[in-house]
């Protein structure tokens, strides 16, 4: 069963300027979206899943005030949002043992937390941190899993819209945000990796990319009212699975 998207009122296309990109420009007029990955409590703050991993998260808040310059960008040009939250039902019923098994302390999913039930949908730490969130027209997309097309209606969500291509961002780059751009690649969209948009939990992966789209720079924005193009930063090849 999948999760809902909890919609709201549409969003229009724009004709801005390609987006500086490696190894190529990425088009950014018409059809595209801003996928933004899991900017949610349990995993940007203290107290919440990504700590119960044993895991420093105050790695991630860095990119709160450059990701919020991004979403700007692109309701200033009134093109579509969407936000996930991964997050499992209060029974349970949606999250495999061995992910619930997982973590370094005695907290796991589900578990009592000092924002609610960890990583339950609902719940105070499952909502998104407030600098990001969500605004009234954007899509709003649970998921039980890494990857945002799994067990969603993410798919049928962008096909009814027509949406070929996807600026995709969040965390982490090497589990969520990798997971969704191959799922996307998969399912014939058009991906663009935003740099220094998105942060990793371990250091030595950040600049790979996940090897299935394009890569835009540390100054790429996307200016629709000025169209300019921005300069942009090359990185390595991906290796092994992310």
């Amino acid at each position: 069963m999948s999760a809902p998207i909890v919609d709201g009122d549409g969003a229009g296309a724009s004709d801005a300027a390609p987006i500086a990109a490696h190894p190529y420009p990425f088009p950014g007029a018409g059809n595209i979206a801003l996928v933004v990955i899991d900017m949610q409590r349990d995993f940007l703050e203290p107290g919440g899943f990504g700590a119960a991993l044993g895991n420093d998260v105050t790695r991630l808040q860095a990119i709160v005030p450059t990701l919020a310059r991004l979403i700007a960008a692109f309701r200033a040009a009134h093109l579509p949002i969407i936000h996930t939250k991964e997050g499992h039902r209060a029974d349970l019923s949606d999250c495999p043992p061995a992910k619930r098994a997982r973590g370094r302390s005695g907290l796991r999913i589900g578990d009592k937390g000092p924002m609610g039930r960890i990583l339950i949908l609902g719940e105070p730490g499952n909502d998104f941190v407030p600098a990001l969130a969500p605004a009234s027209g954007e899509l709003v997309l649970p998921k039980p899993g890494k990857g945002a097309f799994y067990a969603t209606d993410l798919d049928a969500a962008l096909r009814a819209r027509q949406i070929q291509r996807l600026v995709i961002t969040g965390v982490t780059t090497e589990v969520c945000v990798q997971t969704t751009m191959r799922e996307a690649n998969d399912r014939g969209y058009d991906c663009l990796l935003v740099g220094r948009r998105h942060r990793e939990l371990f250091p030595r992966i950040q600049g790979r990319h996940a090897g299935h789209g394009r890569r835009a720079g540390r100054d790429c924005r996307l200016d629709h009212a000025r169209r300019r193009r921005h300069r942009s930063h090359r990185v390595g090849p991906a290796t092994g699975d992310g």
